[in-house]
């Protein structure tokens, strides 16, 4: 049955011939969408991530529907929401993903539809079978195994591949590393065959001098950062207690952003990183003209997650609110088959685009995959009133679990993970979380604490979500109603 399947797939990809785009997705790391010029804040300085903006089209409202790094990257390759996948950092829910389902990625539908199948950086996830599995559906890999047990990994379907790649690179050049090697997949494709390389950069995360590249660490240093309206100076006696007590983002923000002086540094080396990825996308766009790829390759550009650097007194990301959730989402097509310059509003999730890549390469997307295409959107098929309304979100997190499963790595089997989730649940220090974004609203619920905790923003009036309306009387309606709504699309998409 698996060998008729390929062969469909190989005879789809021989009847579009010349038709099929190559395609680079590009991730960058807790990179928050409005750092980025082309979202509106200028002092980033993005203009080649900015070009793909203006020449492409650009998502306002485009959402991870999990905001931490391991189980955002398994809901963009497979195409499937948490609450399905369930492969996160913590128990229960670090299942690795099967080699069943790896086939059903983006990248294992194109591999076995013909094309050859790239990726570099930071792959972020455990699967099961670790790199033979991989080798099964990447002709190039080169990932540095962080967060998966298969540890990093370098192989090529070209001899020498990696001969002086990246040669006398300084550490601080971590960024340029992994455009050497996008750079070095280009020089290694044949020309008659399509291509996806999806290149996951480790900035924008960490903040440490070793993290920045100097030049681009230098050409920030006197720049005034703009400041978010919900930036907390100092604690936010708002958050739930659960946060503030057992969260390492509220404990990182008092000791890395608390202070305007620290907004300051952090944000300027969050814009350096920002600088710094994006000399890579010049270096791409350089490559593929260079070598005759360009006027048939799509270009996807987005984050894993965002990260809040003292918005709501909170530092790194899981959490719900927009910092956190929010994407950058860029698509360009050299082809020019797609809208230039277009702005879309729809609610769009990072569940999409493993569907979306697949459907621009003209091929079946698997019923597995649970997000939608994104082409009917791009080629105005469909009225964004026929689009989705919701999308859920989810946060199953938690840091204490996180430490000891870390600690009894060589010996799993001597902790009782079911006995102490349970007992995390019962005295209230869980803050795993699900809600919905709407058009208009944003709601989520604490659901394993008693009793609940519950958090409603009108985006509309309170964009920054400052003002929690949950215990209003007179938003009780569209709380019953968002209420109902996760709990729809949460068991909908479970397992």
């Amino acid at each position: 049955m698996k060998t008729f399947i390929s062969l469909l797939l190989l005879l789809l990809v021989q009847a579009f011939g010349a038709d099929q785009p190559n395609l680079v997705f590009l991730m960058t790391d807790d990179q928050r969408w409005n750092t980025l010029s082309c979202y509106g804040r200028d002092e980033y300085e993005t203009e080649h991530i900015d070009q793909l903006a203006r020449e492409g089209v650009t998502f306002d409202r485009a959402f991870h529907t999990v905001a931490i790094c391991m189980p955002s990257r398994v809901t963009v390759m497979t195409g499937r929401y948490f609450a399905s996948h369930n492969s996160g950092f913590t128990y229960p829910h670090a299942t690795p993903v099967s080699e069943a389902d790896f086939a059903n990625t983006y990248h294992g539908q194109l591999r076995a539809a013909g094309y050859r199948s790239g990726f570099v950086g930071k792959f972020g996830f455990n699967v099961d079978g670790g790199q033979e599995t991989l080798k099964r559906h990447f002709d190039y890999y080169d990932g540095n195994g962080t967060h998966a047990d298969h540890g990093p990994g370098r192989w090529a379907d070209v001899p020498n591949a990696f001969e002086n790649l990246s040669a006398g690179r300084a550490v601080t050049e971590r960024t340029i590393k992994k455009g050497d090697s996008m750079i070095r997949f280009l020089e290694t494709q044949p020309a008659d065959q399509p291509f996806v390389l999806s290149v996951s950069f480790d900035a924008v995360k960490h903040d440490s001098d070793q993290d920045m590249h100097v030049p681009d660490k230098e050409y920030f240093q006197n720049t005034e950062m703009s400041v978010p309206k919900n930036y907390y100076e100092g604690a936010n006696p708002n958050l739930p207690a659960v946060i503030k007590k057992y969260a390492r983002g509220y404990k990182f923000h008092l000791k890395r952003s608390a202070t305007p002086e620290q907004y300051q540094d952090m944000a300027r080396r969050f814009a350096s990183q920002g600088r710094t990825v994006d000399s890579q996308v010049k270096r791409l766009r350089e490559k593929l003209e260079e070598l005759g790829f360009l006027e048939n390759t799509i270009i996807i550009y987005t984050s894993d997650n965002g990260r809040y650097i003292g918005s709501h007194g909170l530092y790194d990301k899981c959490f719900l609110h927009e910092t956190s959730v929010r994407a950058p989402l860029i698509i360009w097509d050299g082809r020019g088959k797609l809208p230039q310059g277009k702005r879309i509003e729809a609610l769009t999730c990072a569940t999409d685009l493993a569907p979306t890549m697949l459907d621009l390469a003209g091929l079946p997307i698997p019923e597995q995959m649970q997000g939608l295409s994104l082409t009917s959107l791009l080629t105005d098929s469909v009225h964004t009133d026929e689009w989705r309304d919701a999308i859920l979100l989810e946060n199953l997190f938690n840091l204490e679990i996180r430490g000891v499963s870390r600690k009894a790595r060589k010996n799993p089997k001597s902790v009782d993970f079911e006995q102490l989730n349970q007992d995390l649940i019962a005295n209230n220090r869980s803050y795993r979380s699900r809600g919905v974004r709407t058009e208009r609203w944003k709601y989520f619920i604490y659901y394993e604490q008693s009793p609940v905790i519950e958090e409603l923003y009108d985006l509309e009036a309170d964009p920054d979500e400052l003002h929690n309306l949950a215990a209003d009387p007179e938003h009780e309606p569209i709380l019953e109603s968002l209420r109902a709504k996760t709990q729809a699309l949460y068991e909908t998409y479970k397992k």
